[in-house]
């Protein structure tokens, strides 16, 4: 284990999730600490989370109240939040390592690229689509991973128990100057785009912004979502 991986724990929330966690714990490196906070699966994921040599930590659905659960959990002082279905490429370790060794990091959130497990022209627009979201409004969501070193988690109030829309609650008490786009991809499962359709996934991720921004509550949101 390299030192600054060491100084690292990698905290996953899940729900019913066996078949993206199996391939996300198999592709992460040997870090200080594997958290999966688990939000009461009713299937083999937290079997996945214990062969995967993670610790399991028992919480209350709702991906908000998971991430803080994982983050009190942690012991190391570096977290990285990632989804069940999502993992980073070898260039987004390497940044995640040099980000880590930075002295001045420490003050400033990281994120890196998305990219989606399928090869559909739709997929690449939709990456289009986010990088224009994350260079005009900063606002970046969970499924391109959030590293965070625990004093800037803490000072900014960490993780809200909300039930969606927690990743762009965090990110905008970030706040541009304190966030930023590492080299790498966070490579994600487009299943829930197949399932819906590419459009209407899209869209209904549009409209659940633009109703949390205008000032929805997010139980509403999460109710539209289907969540």
């Amino acid at each position: 284990m390299s030192q600054a991986r060491s100084a690292l724990a990698v905290i996953i929330p899940t729900l019913n999730a066996e078949v993206g966690l199996a391939t996300t714990l198999t592709a992460l490196p040997p870090v200080a600490q594997r958290i999966v906070v688990d939000g009461g699966s009713t299937d083999r994921t937290v079997e996945v989370a214990l062969a995967g040599e993670a610790e399991v930590v028992q919480s209350p659905p709702g991906r908000g109240v998971q991430l803080a659960a994982g983050a009190a959990a942690a012991k190391a002082p570096w977290l990285l939040f990632l989804h069940a279905d999502t993992r980073l490429d070898p260039r987004a370790w390497a940044a995640l390592e040099a980000h880590l060794s930075n002295p001045g990091g420490a003050q400033i959130a990281a994120v890196f690229g998305f990219r989606l497990d399928d090869r559909a022209w739709q997929a690449r627009l939709l990456e289009w689509g986010v990088r224009l979201r994350v260079a005009l409004l900063a606002l970046p969501y969970g499924d391109q991973g959030l590293l965070i070193h625990r004093d800037l988690y803490q000072a900014i109030g960490g993780y809200s128990a909300l039930p969606l829309m927690e990743d762009v609650d965090l990110v905008r008490r970030l706040g541009r100057r304190r966030l930023r786009l590492l080299q790498g991809q966070a490579l994600t499962s487009a299943a829930r785009w197949r399932k819906r359709g590419w459009a209407r996934q899209s869209l209904l991720n549009l409209r659940c912004l633009a109703l949390y921004l205008t000032g929805t509550p997010p139980a509403r949101i999460a109710q539209i979502y289907g969540r």
